[in-house]
């Protein structure tokens, strides 16, 4: 079975609390975007419990056993005792970007889990499966925008038509910690009326990124990077995550010229299909 777990970026990003258990709920939309890994799994004759992994593409530093797609195998053969997989995974999403791209990974490991060893689980139990590997993981188990607040795992799916526009993707391979990015962001609550503002074209939307100010502060190429979105016709630009990845949004193919070649940079339809 070959699937194709995608990425997302955020319409906004507010940090509502710091909770009891050292996580921070949050508010945003999530948007899956069409720039896929590609997720091979292949069930062996013999033994139970065992990830033969496998990737290409980027690589993924690190150890195996982290990674979020053996993670998932192991959560659901400690209930259904599953045969043993060889899995290569595909690397074309970039990694620590603000894309999701590692809880999607997961994700989307326990619905190929579920379908090609006719496991039967239905939506809600794949979400809770899903919220135990991380945070953005649930989102993914969904095909479909969602606002998400909690630490992730409350979703609510939204209508939102992006299919006329295209999303120009740019990742400046910085690498930002997590964890001081929280650090910066003092909790408040979220300032806008989400279903208003989904109501407007992006060129009116007033979303913004709690994260964006103190990393761009940081991080002066990030500035840098939506300016030139800006510059180029975008109707809307941002952070997506706690970055680096800017993107902006475009009603045409925007000229993508000039820009740095260590840079990731690509164009999407925003259709999400």
């Amino acid at each position: 079975m070959i699937v194709f777990p995608p990425c997302k970026i955020n319409l906004g990003l507010y940090i509502t609390r710091k909770r009891d258990d050292g996580f921070h709920d949050l508010e945003s939309i999530f948007y899956p975007i069409n720039l896929c890994d590609a997720l091979e799994i292949i069930p062996l004759d013999e033994g139970k419990g065992e990830v033969i992994f496998s990737s290409s593409g980027i690589p993924i530093p690190g150890d195996v056993n982290s990674n979020l797609i053996v993670k998932a195998y192991h959560l659901l053969h400690e209930q259904f005792q599953l045969p043993s997989v060889n899995v290569h995974l595909h690397k074309l999403i970039p990694m620590g970007a603000g894309l999701g791209g590692g809880s999607s990974n997961g994700a989307w490991m326990l619905r190929a889990l579920n379908q090609l060893f006719n496991l039967n689980l239905a939506i809600p139990t794949l979400l809770e499966y899903a919220a135990k590997l991380g945070s953005d993981c649930p989102f993914f188990v969904y095909d479909s925008s969602c606002k998400v607040s909690g630490r992730g795992e409350h979703l609510e799916p939204i209508e939102l038509n992006l299919s006329l526009y295209y999303i120009w993707l740019i990742n400046p391979r910085i690498h930002i910690s997590t964890a001081q990015a929280f650090s910066q962001v003092k909790p408040q609550s979220a300032p806008l009326n989400w279903k208003n503002q989904i109501a407007l074209t992006p060129d009116n939307w007033k979303f913004s990124n709690d994260f964006e100010p103190g990393i761009k502060q940081q991080n002066p190429t990030i500035s840098e990077l939506l300016q030139t979105l800006n510059s180029r016709g975008a109707l809307y630009s941002a952070m997506t995550g706690t970055g680096s990845t800017v993107y902006g949004i475009f009603t045409h193919m925007p000229d993508i010229t000039g820009i740095d070649a260590t840079y990731f940079s690509k164009v999407i339809s925003a259709k999400l299909s």
